[in-house]
């Protein structure tokens, strides 16, 4: 039986402007120190900002920042070695102090500054009436290493900058180094900028922080190092705790799916299980500094992403500290496209903002395969999805399409949700349970249960993923 529970009921709880100063004094003593620790928090003299332009809407200005984070490695080894990003600060004219979010971006380099604001930032502003920052270009692409002519972005710029750690063991190789810190400059500049005459005499000095993918990974790091960092929203990295996952991905399928065929193009994965791959898993993956990892986390994957199998928190959920929140979007892949992600963002977010009780929510994995949830914080609907693979224990949106199925679930006499599902007589079945707060707001909150899969079987369990 496994069993979970999240909520603060749970758990025991085991600014400024200068570019060194705030992350000095945002980051100091934490119990072991990486590479990437000394990294982010090493000065660097090409960190600077200037707003290259101010948008007044009603009720709204938004100010976009040129921000140049830091200079990351040299001209010899990658061609653009300065890190420009474009930074969106909405600041709501009846802002309040104290907390502000900060949505960790993508893009690439080499286009003019945004001349609108960012649709979702200034959605998410107004409906908190705090201030909320994007910051695009992270990590900074197309980048060509050692003139090899190559412009890298994205999943192949990730994993050529391991393949070089993995050769050399140089802990500043890994491109998270440089995406984390560019992370931890805007909060320096967001602060900055409220601060100055032009933002407002604003004190925005603690943040909420929340990116998807890649940014989703740099989200849950940038919590780890810099405790400006109140709470968290990593979206769609469903893999702390890399390589355990990885394992459980090839067992389940029998192949490295498409979307992380950039790693297997770099050989990253037969690396698994060497010293060279537990060095870097120690200095990138968040589940090695999951005990600096106490503030609040919402934790939103989705059960069909093309990189992640849906029951891949097994991994890593129930070792994380503290208040710990997860959900599971049904019939969505990795773009978390046509969902309620962002009112889900919302909610969790404005919970923080305004200190509300958040919900408590226990749940437990039953030896006879039901799934059974306990929540003394009043439940508005509960509702059991589940999905069926005849042939394989494969349930991607591009695989199968999106065949979740939802039905409500209503409490038995001892007040607790069970919800149940009849083993497929072939292939497998993915479910997990929805439970959706009202929690005074105009967006509600909706938790889930981890996936659970039956029957518990990996068809690939004896293939050695080192030989692709």
């Amino acid at each position: 039986m496994r069993c979970g529970c999240y909520g603060l009921g749970c758990f025991r709880f085991a600014a400024v402007f200068g570019a060194c100063m705030a992350f000095g004094a945002a980051s100091a003593a934490w119990a072991e120190e990486t590479g990437l620790d000394q990294y982010v928090a090493a000065p660097d003299p090409s960190y600077s900002w200037n707003i290259v332009q101010t948008i007044r809407e009603p009720g709204m200005t938004t100010f976009v920042v040129d921000l140049k984070s830091q200079t990351w490695r040299t001209p010899d080894e990658v061609d653009r070695p300065l890190w420009q990003h474009w930074l969106l600060i909405a600041r709501p004219d009846g802002a309040q102090a104290g907390t502000g979010l900060l949505f960790i971006g993508g893009g690439r380099n080499g286009r003019e500054a945004p001349s609108k604001p960012d649709e979702r930032v200034t959605q998410l502003a107004r409906g908190s009436q705090s201030v909320v920052a994007s910051l695009m270009m992270v990590p900074n692409q197309p980048l060509v290493f050692h003139n090899d002519g190559q412009p890298r972005m994205e999943d192949d710029l990730i994993a050529y900058t391991w393949t070089q750690f993995l050769e050399t063991g140089d802990p500043t190789w890994p491109a998270r180094n440089a995406m984390v810190k560019s992370a931890v400059r805007a909060m320096d500049t967001i602060t900055a900028v409220l601060a100055s005459e032009q933002g407002g005499r604003l004190q925005v000095d603690k943040f909420v922080v929340a990116g998807g993918s890649k940014r989703g990974w740099t989200t849950w790091i940038t919590g780890a190092v810099d405790k400006r960092v109140v709470a968290i929203a990593p979206l769609v990295i469903d893999i702390l705790n890399v390589q355990p996952s990885m394992r459980h991905h090839y067992a389940a399928y029998g192949f490295w799916a498409p979307a992380v065929g950039d790693y297997t193009r770099h050989k990253i994965f037969q690396h698994i299980g060497t010293p060279e791959m537990e060095a870097l898993v120690k200095l990138v993956d968040p589940y090695f500094y999951r005990d600096r990892l106490t503030m609040p986390k919402f934790i939103m994957n989705a059960t069909g992403d093309q990189f992640f199998l849906p029951d891949s928190s097994q991994f890593y959920f129930d070792d994380l500290p503290g208040e710990k929140y997860l959900r599971y979007v049904p019939n969505t892949d990795h773009s978390l496209g046509e969902s309620d992600a962002v009112e889900s963002l919302l909610a969790f977010y404005l919970t923080v903002l305004h200190n509300t009780p958040r919900p408590v929510m226990t749940w437990t994995f039953e030896d006879d395969g039901a799934i059974r949830v306990s929540s003394p914080t009043p439940v508005a609907k509960a509702v059991l999805w589940q999905a069926t693979n005849p042939t394989a224990r494969d349930f991607r949106v591009d695989t199968l399409g999106r065949s979740y199925r939802g039905a409500e679930l209503f409490p038995d006499s001892a007040g607790t949700y069970v919800g149940r599902v009849t083993p497929p007589q072939t292939g497998w079945t993915a479910y997990f349970i929805e439970l959706t707060y009202d929690i005074g707001q105009p967006v509600p909150f909706k938790l889930t249960t981890a996936v659970r899969v039956t029957p518990d079987t990996l068809p690939f369990a004896d293939k050695d993923p080192a030989t692709e």
